[in-house]
């Protein structure tokens, strides 16, 4: 027996299949099963260990930063500073909470798709059904399916009953398929074919008998389980800037700390116990420690405003992503559409019916340029109306469908025709044929009046053979083949699903309704288009996507026409589509090319979804993937941002994804792209505010040792500065509000650093200026008093970097420019908190035994705050002279994108 999971089932005979699989008519016996599960193991899908909480906690301390930080402190405890040493670990132990918090449950998806497998199942075992443990499957058992069953495995069908299946989640097919037992050639891709049912997928009408082709991980469901476990989510592009940006500042540490202590030992001949202070001190100073902090909060903060617009971020990184984003991957169904099935166009003998409205709300205009058209549309609604099963239930002003997505449009437009609940009970239902795949019809009897009629409604190209007759203004006449064939073909063209409909009528009294009642005297009423139209506010996003530089595609599991079509409503490049078979023959070198001039895919598998991402991510793009099913997982956990839908999305699609939209609507993904700008933005901002103030402390020793002078500020000190006053003023930098040119800016590269020109010059002008000012205040009482001399040199420093906060708010703009008591009340608020934490720090006798600290005159306060303006006049100067050198006119904005920004 050869059960590979790499056949393709669907294109051998029953006969041929029976024999591959030694399948017998009454099921396999107990050796065979035996036999088989010990060959392929038992039916289930792979378990992923997860990282447990303490291998998560060990992973918050591999940072190049806070080895430094810990090596200083080991060298603080030896030469007996204990206090420096307890205050340096505990900076550490904060960061690595923090960290710790922050990282969610990563690893979710196979856990949720492990939940789509069936418990039990009717199975064909020794000449009997019996229900077994759907685990103990194994390759060429019988199963039985039934209405309402999930598939335990993948089956290849032997026999049908108008057998439907929900394969939305697998394929993405919008609506349930119809399956058939027919022998279906080799090529025919994964969504068409009609023969094999897959693990997972919901049997919605019907009933069936497939034989077991593939079980547990060599199912599609359990390939895609595999993706998952092997897919690796790739790290941020602020991670990597991050990461950088720390092992620079390790450098940079390195390199002051060798150069200070080689100077303090050559050049003033000090004794290794007194080079400690100084090399803590460096170290200490030149580390910006709050700054994982602040991009945390930073980051935390952008996540409140994205979950009151409807975005749900899980993976808390993943929020900056979204402002680097340069490609888009949407799917169709409900994210650039609104999974509501509309019918939009009928034909009739007499000409075009228009019908206005969007979704399942029964209002809308019908419009037609003849009368005639429209007397004929009338009496289509009646068909509509009774030959079905759909109704509708309005709730808190929203519609909502029961029944078929097809059929509600249907009975949508039978309800903008006129007619109600009322018209069907009074037309009562006598017999029926339900659809099936084998009729592609559904037909009822209906008592309309006196009369008995007979309504159907199904495939055009199956009624179009039944129909003897059109039904015209003057009554019936012979169909007219040709022009219906080209009605038909104009339809599909324009991407509707097409439906046609017809009626009889017949004598009273007939009871019941079979087959050969359609064989002679059905009249064609006309054709129904029904598509579903794509949302208002997608569109608009999309174009401001493509004004921001960023491209959308559109990657569907849908038929190529429709998705042609609906890529041109939304304003996509729907010209060129490729579909799931095209991918197979490209390589990829050719695909590479080709996504630069293709923006529509259809037809896709999992293992398409999966590859375009990863070729987009070759060619260096920041993807964001979006889904709602199990086979859009793969994808969703290797793009760079994956974005699930949270009102049809599976639990395997939510798990992988890092946000989730509560609204499933891609103008949420666009205001979210927005958002994550500005927190890019926020989180720049804030460097440019720490990293220079860190630079200031560590300039200030260096000068101290060149001198030969005390330490001016004590590591401990130099620890306050950064933890408690650094962090509360940064803290106001991450409320800051987007600018209105964020989305008129291109995406930045995802190769640029944290480390620009612009943030190097203003490291040195602000560090060569504070540097003085500090020690220049410092200077004035150090030979009388030394720790009033720190406690001055703390306050400028402090004054320094509150009104520094005020010139970082605009990174080139004046300080004062667009200055609104809104916008500027965070700064106002972090400022005042700082100036009662100074003064704490200098009155409190607690904190004055800690940090060495003495109380100072308000006349001092006064002087160190004049020294800060000076200061911020010079940086101010600084920002005109780069604005007068790039001809930016105050736009910060569009300067800081192009200068810090790359």
């Amino acid at each position: 027996m050869d059960a590979s999971p790499q056949r393709d089932w669907h294109y051998q005979t029953e006969t041929s299949l029976l024999q591959t699989l030694g399948s017998l008519e009454g099921g396999l016996s107990d050796a065979q099963v035996r036999e088989r599960r010990q060959r392929f193991g038992e039916n289930r899908l792979l378990n992923q260990r997860r990282r447990g909480p303490w291998r998560r906690l060990a992973g918050q301390f591999h940072n190049v930063l806070l080895y430094v930080l810990l090596v200083a402190a080991v060298l603080a405890l030896f030469m007996g500073h204990t206090s420096d040493a307890v205050v340096i670990v505990m900076v550490v132990l904060i960061n690595a909470v923090v960290g710790f918090v922050q990282e969610g449950k990563a690893e979710a998806a196979l856990q949720a798709i492990q939940q789509m497998l069936v418990s039990s199942c009717r199975v064909w075992r020794g000449g009997q059904i019996q229900t077994l443990d759907a685990a103990s499957l194994v390759p060429g058992d019988r199963v039985v399916l039934a209405a309402g069953d999930r598939v335990p495995a993948d089956l290849r069908l032997l026999s049908v009953s108008e057998l439907h299946c929900d394969e939305a989640t697998l394929t993405g097919e919008s609506v349930p398929v119809g399956k058939r037992v027919a022998t279906l050639p080799e090529e025919t891709i994964l969504a068409e074919r009609h023969n094999m049912v897959w693990m997972g997928s919901l049997v919605t009408t019907g009933s069936a008998e497939g034989l077991v082709v593939a079980t547990g991980t060599a199912t599609q469901l359990g390939r895609i389980g595999e993706m998952v476990a092997t897919v690796q989510s790739p790290e941020t592009p602020l991670t990597r800037a991050l990461g950088r940006l720390g092992r620079q500042l390790a450098m940079l540490i390195l390199v002051l700390s060798a150069v200070g202590l080689a100077w303090a030992v050559l050049a003033m001949g000090l004794a290794p116990s007194e080079l400690l202070p100084v090399a803590v001190g460096i170290v200490v100073a030149a580390i910006p420690e709050g700054l994982p902090a602040i991009v945390t909060i930073t980051l935390a903060i952008g996540v409140q405003r994205m979950a009151k617009n409807h975005a749900v971020i899980r993976k808390l990184p993943v929020v900056e992503v979204l402002g680097s984003v340069t490609v888009i991957c949407s799917d169709k169904t409900g994210t650039l559409t609104r999974n509501e099935m509309t019918t939009r166009t009928f034909v009739t003998s007499a000409g075009r019916i228009q019908i206005g409205g969007e979704g399942y709300a029964p209002e809308g205009a019908i419009d037609s340029d003849t009368p005639a058209a429209l007397a004929l549309f009338e009496q289509a609604a009646q068909v509509a109306m009774l030959c079905n099963d759909a109704r509708l239930e309005q709730a808190q002003e929203q519609w909502r469908l029961h029944g078929d997505p097809t059929e509600g449009a249907l009975y949508v437009m039978a309800r903008k025709a006129g007619l109600d609940e009322g018209f069907r009970q009074g037309c009562p239902r006598l017999a029926e044929l339900p659809f099936a795949t084998e009729r592609l019809y559904m037909a009822t009897l209906n008592q309309v009046g006196d009369q008995q009629q007979i309504m159907v409604k199904g495939a055009p190209e199956r009624l179009l053979g039944l129909c003897e007759y059109q039904q015209t203004a003057q009554g019936h006449e012979a169909l007219a083949q040709d022009v219906w064939q080209q009605a038909l073909d104009s339809l599909a063209g324009e991407g509707l699903r097409v439906l046609a409909l017809a009626t009889r009528r017949l004598p009273t009294g007939q009871p019941t309704l079979t087959e050969q009642d359609l064989e002679s005297g059905l009249v064609l009423l006309g054709l129904a288009g029904t598509l579903d139209p794509p949302r208002e506010e997608a569109v608009t996003a999309v174009a401001e996507c493509r004004r921001a530089g960023i491209r959308v595609k559109m990657i569907t599991g849908d038929n190529p026409q429709t998705a042609r079509v609906i890529a041109s409503q939304v304003g996509l490049a729907g010209g060129k589509v490729m579909t799931g078979k095209m991918l197979a023959q490209t390589s990829d070198a050719e695909l590479d090319a080709l996504l630069n001039e293709v923006d529509v895919f259809a037809r896709t598998s999992p293992a398409d979804k999966l590859r375009l991402v990863e070729r987009l991510q070759a060619g260096g793009q920041v993807v964001a993937m979006t889904g709602d099913g199990v086979n859009d997982a793969p994808a969703l956990q290797r793009a760079d941002i994956g974005i699930a839908m949270g009102g049809k999305g599976t639990d395997a699609a939510r798990d992988a994804a890092g946000m989730v939209l509560t609204d499933d609507n891609f103008a949420t993904i666009a205001a979210a792209v927005r958002e994550g700008r500005t927190v890019y933005d926020n989180i720049v901002k804030a460097l440019l505010f720490i990293l220079p103030t860190s630079l200031i402390e560590a300039m200030v020793l260096m000068v101290a040792v060149v001198l030969g002078v005390p330490l001016p500020i004590t590591p401990v000190q130099i620890l306050w500065v950064n933890m408690i006053t650094a962090i509360s003023l940064a803290l106001a930098l991450a409320f800051e509000q987007g600018e209105s040119d964020l989305m008129a800016r291109p995406p930045r590269s995802p190769r640029q650093g944290l480390v620009t020109p612009l943030l190097l010059f203003r490291l040195a002008w602000l560090g060569i200026v504070g540097t003085a000012a500090v020690f220049w205040q410092y200077h004035r009482f150090d030979a009388e008093d030394l720790d009033r001399a720190r406690s001055m040199a703390v306050l400028t420093l402090v004054w320094i970097e509150i009104v520094y906060l005020f010139a970082c708010r605009r990174v080139l703009a004046p300080a004062w420019s667009r200055l609104s008591l809104k916008g500027v009340m965070p700064a106002l608020l972090a400022s005042a908190v700082v100036v009662v934490l100074q003064w704490a720090f200098l009155e409190l006798p607690p904190l004055q035994q800690l940090f060495g600290s003495v109380s100072l005159s308000w006349h001092l306060w006064s002087e160190a705050l004049f020294t800060a303006l000076l200061v911020l006049l010079a940086v101010e100067g600084e920002k005109a002279l780069v604005r007068l050198l790039r001809g930016a006119h105050g736009d910060s904005e569009r300067v800081m994108n192009n200068g810090v920004g790359r």
